[in-house]
């Protein structure tokens, strides 16, 4: 990633916990005549310890030396998550992982790993890289999402999927909601690989190809590991209903494992065994 690109990354960052904080979260008064939502930057900059001037010139995106304790003030100011804490962090300090080297990102399923794929039989389960790329799956996931198989691989990318093929906007009944957990993962990643200039290149490409997202991606939070209800429609056996659970795998190849448990008492488990059952 370019300095100029993390920079504006901090920047954005910065403004967007900036308004989300209102002054009564801080023990401030309202006051009057606030033409923007959210602490004023001076009001940010006094509860951090920091001057106004300095903290300006941090949000403006300036290439100006950071300590690790004034970014932990400014992190308990705007009362940042966990992930949100280590994106911050990862940003202003450059502190991120380099890229991998490219015997490093073979992203080689291991043999505990896809026995695992096979015995998560009824949860559709999905294993992705640390740039959101498909590289691996199981049968209930092609029956609920789409025939992974018959992308090619290159083209296996979870979130360019989510904008271009038409079985994802019909499937999750709140689309929106559903791209916006695979955001908040994919820029988790985008700060922690902030050395790797493949991010940078393919939020450009996307957001010139599909405006929407770069819509989301401006609205999108930071979560390593979101775990949410999905709702879906599915074309053959209507509505299902599934928990999310994304978790890391340990190991030298950053991967994801994202794994769809359906809802107890939701006939989600039964539509899809027929689904399964259907298609043999």
């Amino acid at each position: 990633m370019k300095p100029e690109t993390r920079l504006e990354a901090l920047s954005d960052f910065l403004r967007i916990q900036r308004s989300k904080i209102h002054p009564h979260m801080v023990g401030l008064p309202l006051g009057t005549r606030r033409r923007t939502p959210g602490l004023r930057r001076e009001e940010l900059a006094q509860l951090a310890g920091v001057s106004v001037t300095w903290y300006t010139w941090l949000e403006q995106g300036r290439d100006i030396k950071v300590s690790a304790s004034v970014l932990d003030s400014i992190a308990n100011v705007l009362q940042l998550k966990t992930d949100e804490r280590r994106y911050l962090f990862d940003l202003a300090l450059e502190t991120g992982s380099p890229p991998l080297l490219a015997d490093d990102e073979k992203n080689v399923i291991s043999p505990s790993l896809a026995r695992i794929l096979q015995e998560l039989r009824y949860c559709p389960t999905i294993i992705s890289d640390r740039r959101c790329n498909i590289v691996g799956w199981n049968q209930a996931a092609s029956h609920v999402f789409l025939n992974f198989e018959q992308i090619p691989a290159e083209e296996r990318n979870m979130i360019q999927l989510l904008f271009t093929k038409k079985e994802f906007r019909s499937l999750a009944v709140n689309w929106e909601h559903f791209v916006k957990g695979f955001l908040s993962i994919f820029r988790a990643y985008y700060g922690h690989y902030v050395a790797d200039k493949w991010y940078s290149q393919f939020i450009e490409d996307m957001s010139q190809v599909h405006p929407e997202f770069l819509e989301q991606w401006n609205q999108s939070d930071v979560s390593s590991a979101p775990e949410v209800l999905i709702e879906f429609r599915h074309a053959k056996v209507g509505k299902m209903l599934f928990n999310l659970t994304s978790l890391q795998v340990q190991g030298s190849v950053d991967l994801r494992c994202s794994i769809y448990t359906p809802i107890e008492d939701s006939k989600t488990e039964a539509k899809l065994k027929r689904l399964m059952e259907d298609n043999l």
